[in-house]
C-alpha cells in the first residue's frame, strides 16, 4: 500500500479508484497475437480482423449464422453410456463429463443437431463443440450423428456436418472406435436415400472423426487455415523419416492436393452452402439419368 492510499480518506479513494474492468472484453488471436475487442470479434464471426484466422465458435453460433433468419429447432439427442469403463486419469471420466455439462450449456455432449430452412429448403445441420472435451467422439456423439441422418432421411433433407474434433474419445476405449463404423454406415444409408451429404471441415478435425464420416461427403468444404488430418505432423515425420511442408494438413494444402473441394471463408459459407444444396437437390436425379443413357447406349 502506497503513502497516498494510507493517508487519503476512504470516500476520496473511492472517487478516484479505477473501476474493475472485466477480463473478457479482449481476446487474443492464437495465430498472430493481436488483441481484438470482443464486440468486433463477434461481429466478424470470430475471425481475426488482423490475419483472418478462423477461431472456434459454438454450435449455437453456427446455427444462427446458417439458418434463415437464425430460426431453427434443436433435436433432442439420446444419451450415451456414462463412464462405461470407469476410466480415470488425473480425474474420473464421470467428473470430466459433469464439468463439461455445465448449466450454461444446452447440449449433453460434443455434438448438437438442428433443423430449419436454408434458402427456404429444409436442412439438417450437425455441429461439433470443441469446448466439450475437445469435440471428441464417444457413444453419445455416435448416437447424435445417427439421429441426424435419420432426421434428414425422414424429412428428405440434405445433411450438413461441421466437425471440430480431436478424434475418438479415449475414455470410452473400443466403444468410441465403434462409432467410426456406425457413422460410416449411417452415411451409406443417407446416400442410399439420394440425399446430399456435405462436410464443412473446421479447425481442428483430426483422428477417428477424420477417418470416418468426415471424409465421405459428397462435397468437402474447409474453412481457411483449418488443420485436417488423422495423425499429427510430428508423428508422421517420425514414421516416414522425412520433413513435411509447414502447411501440411492445412485446408489450402489439401485443396491443392485434391482432398477437399473448396476453401470458403466463414462469412461466405451460408451463401455457398445454399448454392450447393440447390444444385444437388434440383439435379439430384442426374446420376440416374446418366445411368439410363449409358444403358440405352449399350455401354456397361
Amino acid at each position: 500500500m502506497s503513502w497516498l492510499e494510507r493517508f487519503t480518506r476512504p470516500k476520496v479513494r473511492k472517487i478516484f479508484r479505477k473501476p474493475d474492468i472485466p477480463e473478457d472484453l479482449w481476446e487474443k488471436c492464437p495465430k498472430c497475437g493481436q488483441m481484438i475487442f470482443h464486440r468486433d470479434l463477434a461481429s466478424n464471426m470470430k475471425v481475426c480482423t488482423q490475419c483472418g484466422f478462423h477461431m472456434q465458435i459454438s454450435p449455437k453460433r453456427r446455427f444462427e449464422s446458417l439458418f434463415d433468419d437464425s430460426i431453427y429447432e434443436l433435436l433432442d439427442l439420446p444419451k450415451g453410456v456414462n463412464d462405461p469403463l470407469r476410466f480415470r486419469d488425473r480425474k474420473r471420466y464421470s467428473e470430466r463429463l459433469r464439468e463439461a455439462r455445465n448449466p450454461d450449456r444446452s447440449a449433453v455432449d460434443a455434438l448438437e443437431v438442428a433443423h430449419g430452412k436454408m434458402g427456404d429448403r429444409e436442412t439438417v445441420i450437425a455441429a461439433f463443440d470443441f469446448s466439450f472435451l475437445g469435440g471428441s467422439m464417444g457413444v453419445s456423439v455416435g448416437n447424435g450423428f445417427l439421429s441426424a441422418t435419420k432426421l434428414a432421411i425422414s424429412k428428405r433433407a440434405p445433411l450438413i456436418v461441421i466437425p471440430s474434433s480431436g478424434g475418438a474419445r479415449m475414455q470410452e476405449g473400443a466403444l468410441s472406435l465403434m462409432q467410426m463404423a456406425r457413422t460410416t454406415i449411417a452415411v451409406d444409408e443417407l446416400k442410399a436415400a439420394d440425399l446430399p451429404y456435405i462436410v464443412v471441415f473446421t479447425n481442428p478435425t483430426t483422428g477417428g472423426v477424420t477417418a470416418s464420416f468426415s471424409m465421405l461427403g459428397d462435397i468437402a468444404i474447409a474453412e481457411p487455415g483449418a488443420l485436417i488430418g488423422f495423425a499429427g505432423q510430428r508423428v508422421i515425420e517420425e514414421t516416414i523419416r522425412q520433413k513435411l511442408p509447414d502447411d501440411f494438413q492445412k485446408s489450402e494444402y489439401l485443396l491443392d492436393h485434391g482432398m477437399v473441394d473448396m476453401v470458403i471463408p466463414r462469412k461466405q459459407l451460408r451463401e455457398e452452402l445454399i448454392k450447393i444444396i440447390s444444385i444437388l437437390t434440383d439435379h439430384g436425379d442426374l446420376r440416374n439419368i446418366n445411368e439410363s443413357q449409358t444403358n440405352s447406349a449399350g455401354i456397361i
